[in-house]
């Protein structure tokens, strides 16, 4: 079976949230959904996970499109899909998020070496609008720094 690196990155992710702690869960994926992401046909970019009543981790508005060779049995593509998490994970991760008003991210989408569907998500902790301009002003000068110091070495 010949398999390519999936990596699906959600990039505004640590521009918009400061990231607190990071968890890999499994999610349960039908199997046009699984053949799609294989495809690379998915997005996490507006998606964000919630608890239901029973406690379990969901991950909503993530973006799977439909399989192209799928038949009637084809997936909804921005269906709720449930995160898999052990039990301790799941309890600290629903009492961060009940008590202190914090969210939780997809960071990445990828495929294991077994080929199963994984994603690295984060507890997070929304910017404020001057963190965000103070992430800026730290890459130009990062930025910056690289150039001068690239023309210096040569």
């Amino acid at each position: 079976m010949v398999q390519q690196n999936i990596n699906i990155k959600n990039k505004r992710a640590r521009f918009d949230y400061e990231l607190l702690g990071k968890y890999t869960a499994g999610i349960v994926l039908s199997g046009t959904e699984i053949k799609s992401i294989r495809q690379s046909k998915a997005s996490i970019s507006e998606s964000f996970c919630e608890f239901n009543y029973r406690g379990e981790l969901f991950i909503i508005n993530m973006q799977i499109d439909e399989y192209s060779h799928g038949s009637h049995y084809n997936h909804k593509p921005k269906a709720e899909r449930k995160l898999l998490l052990n039990k301790r994970e799941l309890k600290k991760l629903e009492k961060e998020v009940k008590n202190s008003g914090l969210t939780i991210i997809p960071l990445n989408l990828f495929l294991n070496d077994r080929g199963l569907a994984k994603l690295n998500i984060a507890l997070a902790k929304g910017k404020k609008l001057y963190d965000k301009r103070d992430t800026i002003k730290d890459r130009d000068n990062k930025r910056n720094l690289d150039r001068i110091k690239k023309s210096f070495n040569n």
